[in-house]
């Protein structure tokens, strides 16, 4: 417990203050009337001027003089490592120090009911459908998403609602704690959506994946519930867990209490029936068809009726980075997508080839996650992208960083494309690929970028590029 009845606490340094969620808190702590102040390596707009709109210093680079005031809290980003000025210093005076999933759980959750969406996949989208479902419905909920959602506008927002939604991430939580963040967040009712390998450079196996995810389900009090993918047979053993709090699954399965039935994936929309309603949602794939299933039983559960899902799910307009067209030039359509693994491409490619049916498809992949970076999935990559009629791979982003034997083999992913009968080409950089796509796409293609990071600007050379070449006709 951050807090403590003999050392109240009133003032609250950040350190890596420029995150997202970190400045989102920080701003918070700042409007209950902490004193607030935070240092980042990275200072500039937007995130420095909402934090200058707050009224909150922020200090440029790591410095042990950024903790000259003694503050009574030091909040740890998780980017934050041993040998980080601030954080040695922190250790070395004895100054109190806790994680910002820390700060949420002894600060914020305390007397709300928390709502956790959690799982390999679709966590983002699937916490701000649910958020906006509570947002449309007049609850002014407080929130806190890895993505912006375009209906929102934000990541995060506290409000004072007894709800709190948040996306429940099993990355872990700092240097000094590592657990997944999602066992700080009180799950009164808890979403799993899906579960497979990832983040290796923390977990070793799906097995130390599921103890953590069991580790989470077993904070559900005897009053809350778990909605589990019934469709995911990685779930199943989770569920004997559920011994003191009921359990539901959902899926499309016939043994799942929450079961979505007559799934009609069109262009722009899918159907899909849950008992005898049936319900509509702008969002394309089986994936997100699971996912609003997900949110119509967590939102009857709240109390919502099902004309009120409807209302807000025909109002959804999605989240940024996550199938998002960024624009159209010489015909050519680009499209932007946060996938980084095997089954999210995949499952991207399925649902851009229903919205663009007929049309030829380039994906363009990054391998920079932790885990694609590693020849864990050389062979789940491999099944993925042959989805796509044209592949383009990036550099391996920080190759050199990994032992020989744990990396990717970009030329071997390659080569197997290609005996599937793919076009597929590994190129060193973005300026190498924007030539490929445009001298190789022609009107009607459609170019999905697949990145967990920026990519160089990449999207918007494509464009630039593409407009240009059609303008002189080259």
């Amino acid at each position: 417990m951050i807090g403590g009845v003999l050392a109240p606490i009133r003032s609250v340094h950040f350190t890596g203050i420029c995150g997202t969620a970190m400045a989102a808190v920080a701003a918070a702590m700042k409007e209950q009337g902490f004193s607030v102040t935070g240092s980042d390596r990275d200072v500039y707009p937007p995130m420095s001027t909402f934090l200058e709109s707050r009224g909150i210093e922020v200090m440029s680079g790591y410095s042990e003089s950024h903790l000259t005031h003694n503050p009574d809290l030091v909040v740890i980003g998780n980017a934050i490592s041993r040998g980080n000025a601030e954080a040695e210093a922190v250790l070395e005076r004895k100054l109190r120090y806790g994680s910002l999933p820390e700060v949420l759980r002894d600060f914020f959750l305390p007397g709300r009911r928390s709502l956790v969406v959690t799982g390999t996949h679709g966590k983002t989208t699937t916490t701000s459908l649910l958020t906006w479902v509570f947002e449309h419905n007049g609850r002014n909920p407080s929130f806190l998403i890895g993505g912006i959602p375009e209906n929102l506008g934000q990541g995060a927002r506290f409000t004072d609602s007894e709800w709190f939604i948040l996306e429940g991430d099993e990355y872990d939580t700092a240097f000094f704690d590592k657990r997944s963040k999602f066992v700080h967040y009180r799950p009164e009712v808890a979403i799993v959506n899906n579960l497979e390998m990832d983040h290796a450079d923390i977990f070793d196996d799906l097995a130390a994946i599921q103890r953590s995810f069991s580790h989470f389900i077993r904070l559900i009090p005897r009053n809350g519930l778990l909605l589990a993918n019934g469709d995911d047979a990685n779930i199943v053993p989770l569920l004997a867990e559920a011994k003191h709090y009921p359990a539901k699954r959902f899926g499309l399965g016939e043994a799942n209490d929450f079961r979505g039935t007559a799934v009609q994936l069109g262009p722009d929309v899918s159907r899909f029936m849950l008992a005898s309603t049936e319900f509509t949602i702008p969002l394309v794939g089986e994936f997100n068809v699971r996912n609003a299933l997900a949110v119509a039983a967590c939102a009857r559960h709240c109390g919502f009726t099902d004309p009120q899902i409807q209302s807000a799910f025909d109002t959804f307009r999605g989240v940024k980075r996550r199938l998002e067209t960024r624009g159209e030039a010489g015909g050519v359509t680009v499209v932007d997508d946060f996938g980084h693994h095997p089954t999210a491409v995949r499952e991207t490619i399925r649902a851009l080839r229903v919205r663009f049916r007929g049309r030829r498809l380039w994906a363009v992949f990054e391998p920079r996650s932790n885990t694609t970076r590693r020849n864990i999935f050389q062979t789940e990559l491999v099944d993925a992208l042959e989805f796509a009629d044209e592949v383009v791979l990036a550099e391996v982003a920080r190759l050199e960083q990994l032992p020989v034997d744990q990396r990717l083999n970009p030329e071997k992913l390659i080569a197997d494309l290609r005996l599937r009968g793919r076009a597929a080409a590994y190129l060193p950089n973005v300026d190498a690929i924007v030539d490929h796509v445009v001298g190789g796409a022609r009107s009607g293609d459609v170019v999905c970028v697949f990145s967990n990071g920026g990519f160089g600007g990449i999207h918007g050379k494509l464009l630039g590029r593409l407009g240009l070449t059609k303008e002189t006709g080259s």
